[in-house]
Order: C-alpha cells, then sequence, then structure tokens
C-alpha cells in the first residue's frame, strides 16, 4: 500500500467563500460613503466659490477707496453682472452655466449688498450662499 504524503498547497473551498463574503460586506459599506462624495465636493466648490467673491469684492473696495482707478463701481448694479459679466469684480467671471447669481448691489456707499449664489450644475442637490457686496 502506499502512502499519499503531498503536500497541499492553495485554498480550501470554505476560506475562499469567507474571502468572498468579507469582500461583499466591505463593499456594502464603502460604496454609499463613495457616492456622498461627489455632494460634499459640490458643496465644497461652492464655498470655494463664495469665498473667491469674498475675498474679490474686498480687495475691489480697498481699491475704490484707495482711489484705484481700476476699481470696478458696484453701486446700483445687478450682481450677476459683477460676477459673471464684463467688467467683473472676479479676474475670471463666474461660469454661469454651472452658478446662478441674484440680487442686486446697494446704492448707498459703504454698504454690504446680499448677493446669492446657487450651484445649477450639481445634480439633484442645489445649495445658495449669500454673500455681502461691498459698495465702494
Amino acid at each position: 500500500m502506499r502512502s499519499s504524503n503531498r503536500n497541499a498547497s492553495g485554498f480550501t473551498l470554505i476560506e475562499l467563500v469567507m474571502v468572498i463574503v468579507i469582500l461583499g460586506i466591505l463593499a456594502a459599506i464603502a460604496i454609499p460613503k463613495f457616492i456622498d462624495l461627489s455632494t460634499q465636493a459640490n458643496a465644497a466648490a461652492l464655498q470655494g466659490v463664495v469665498g473667491a467673491v469674498e475675498s474679490a469684492s474686498a480687495i475691489n473696495y480697498a481699491a475704490a477707496d484707495a482711489g484705484s482707478p481700476s476699481a470696478t463701481s458696484t453701486a446700483g448694479a445687478a450682481c450677476s453682472t459683477l460676477l459673471e459679466g464684463t467688467p467683473s469684480i472676479l479676474q475670471q467671471p463666474l461660469d454661469s452655466t454651472k452658478y446662478t447669481v441674484t440680487g442686486t448691489v446697494s446704492s448707498t456707499v459703504g454698504t454690504n449688498s446680499p448677493c446669492t449664489i446657487t450651484q445649477t450644475a450639481s445634480g439633484n442637490s442645489t445649495s445658495a450662499y449669500v454673500i455681502a457686496v461691498d459698495v465702494p
């Protein structure tokens, strides 16, 4: 009689099934988190745009207060003109296909006026931010 003394190598069927089950559980937990990242990314992009507009407004106000001829007059202008049109207080005007700007800047010098920026190309979720544009 011969005895079989081979070294077994490889994985058993039970080990393979357990690995597949663990991978399935991890995928079920991870996929919803990755789907939610696009919503968070869109919200972060909108916050970045709002920060850029607030900075541009402050720089434009300071330039006008210093008597610089490069300052854009914002008194009585529509917010959409100031952010999407020419001349804009931004170096690069907002993309009107991605953002909608509403509001009108006050005619009173030295006041803040609310302008609302809404993200229009963010899928199901749109959020709006109200910013203050200084009137030089």
